[in-house]
């Protein structure tokens, strides 16, 4: 039997919404596996869907860059908080965002690019490093594009220009008025932030996410005893739901709760005077899926103390 601590059921806890005994129970019924016990508590209808984020933990800055009908968004990681306020590591990753609308998304290839005020982007994030004396990474990036249209932005926890903690590009397709297209991007990119979509559309999730949805409410419907028929019904339903919760043209859009993400944008076209496509987006977060080892800062002082 797994060894379950009290950081186990916390971070459950924070993930499920379900009380701490649930959580442990949960916890010792699957060995210590987290997902496996997040799906447990689920099927007891202890649960809600689970959290996609989890522990944010990693520092740094996310950079946004709009050229055109072109968008980037890379996240650099540094080992403190206090690094995204130096202004060193502003214009680093200010940059690297730039260097991205020509080198595109892949991180190797922008490493090896020319940095704008000189040397390559491996370099000057070498040279910082030295000079801050702090470990940093880049860690990822991401490029969005059209034809014809706009690239739609929007930085939340702003530090500076196209910097902060959630960077979010939406692109539309459209021949129409760009202001008016520009607006309802920046609209859109605020509700993505806020809203953090898995996917434009059901087309777009998983099938392995959708086949575990299933299996969590087959399970929850057969336990309450519904017959097969109804079960059936059920899932389908409840799948519904989920699509409605995790792709952005079926949320409820945070401007106007009263209609869709769909419904604004096919609204829109009046105002625009064309058709709107919502081509897709990019939602970066800083830190996720990195988690940072918690410690005791009074314990580390007093160990560093000699104590």
């Amino acid at each position: 039997m797994a060894n379950i601590t009290a950081g186990m059921v916390k971070e459950l806890r924070d993930k499920t919404g379900a009380g701490m005994m649930d959580c442990k129970g949960a916890l010792n019924e699957v060995d210590g596996d987290i997902e496996a016990a997040i799906d447990w508590l689920r099927k007891k209808g202890l649960a809600k869907a689970a959290k996609k984020a989890g522990r944010v933990a990693a520092e740094g800055l996310i950079g946004v860059a709009v050229s055109g009908t072109k968008g980037v968004v890379v996240e650099v990681n540094s080992e403190t908080d206090f690094v995204a306020r130096n202004e060193q590591f502003q214009q680093l990753v200010s940059g690297i965002a730039k260097v991205a609308l020509g080198a595109g998304a892949d991180v190797e290839a922008i490493k090896a690019s020319d940095f704008p005020t000189g040397g390559k982007v491996e370099e000057v994030i070498s040279t910082t490093i030295a000079t801050i004396g702090e470990n940093m990474n880049l860690r990822r990036a991401a490029a969005v594009e059209v034809s014809s249209g706009v690239i739609g932005s929007y930085v939340h926890g702003s530090v500076g220009e196209g910097l902060g903690k959630i960077g979010v590009l939406v692109a539309l397709e459209s021949t129409g008025n760009q202001d008016e297209l520009a607006a309802l991007g920046r609209q859109i990119a605020m509700h993505v932030a806020a809203a953090s979509p898995q996917a434009l559309d059901a087309a777009g999730i998983d099938a392995d996410v959708i086949a575990r949805e299933k299996g969590v409410l087959a399970e929850k419907a057969k336990a309450s005893g519904k017959p097969d028929n109804v079960v059936e019904k059920i899932v389908e339903s409840g799948l519904k739901t989920f699509f409605k919760e995790v792709t952005l043209v079926e949320q409820a859009f945070i401007h106007d709760p009263s209609k869709t993400v769909a419904q604004a944008v096919k609204e829109s076209e009046g105002k625009v005077g064309a058709p709107i496509k919502l081509v897709g987006f990019v939602r970066f977060g800083l830190g996720e899926g990195v988690e940072k080892q918690e410690s005791d800062f009074a314990a580390e002082v007093a160990a560093a103390a000699g104590v």
